[in-house]
């Protein structure tokens, strides 16, 4: 009997452990804040058209046709990729993130002291990645 209430037990800790793993615990809360829309006009503003060409110019991706980088909640910047390429893998999401910002941090004087916000729309004009890269 001793071992039904200690396995039962172990598996009730096992459960709210998970739970809390799930819930997305941290010694820091902090609120998250994911701003921006989850769809998008396919046509990119004059100015997004015009950093993303010398992006590509630089050697970016030759997908991204648009991007943008606008004021964001707390004065942390969002930064808004355009894409042709509908594909949703995480490692091309990874090099245009990179790339795309060391691109404006390097090329374009844009400052990332508290981190960025980062929105990459696919061609349809759909949210493909959303990520909260605040500092």
């Amino acid at each position: 009997m001793g071992h039904t209430l200690r396995r039962g037990a172990g598996t009730a800790l096992t459960a709210v452990a998970t739970a809390a793993v799930l819930m997305g615990c941290t010694e820091e809360p902090r609120e998250q804040v994911m701003p921006g829309p989850t769809s998008t006009a396919t046509a990119a503003p004059q100015e997004a058209l015009a950093l993303a060409e010398r992006y590509r110019a630089a050697g970016g991706d030759p997908d991204v046709y648009g991007i943008q980088v606008e004021d964001g909640p707390e004065g942390v910047p969002r930064v808004v990729i355009r894409t042709r390429n509908a594909d949703q893998a995480d490692a091309i999401f990874r090099r245009q993130n990179t790339s795309v910002t060391t691109h404006l941090t390097t090329k374009e004087g844009a400052s990332f002291k508290k981190g960025y916000f980062i929105d990459v729309f696919g061609p349809d004009g759909r949210l493909i990645h959303r990520m909260d890269a605040r500092l």
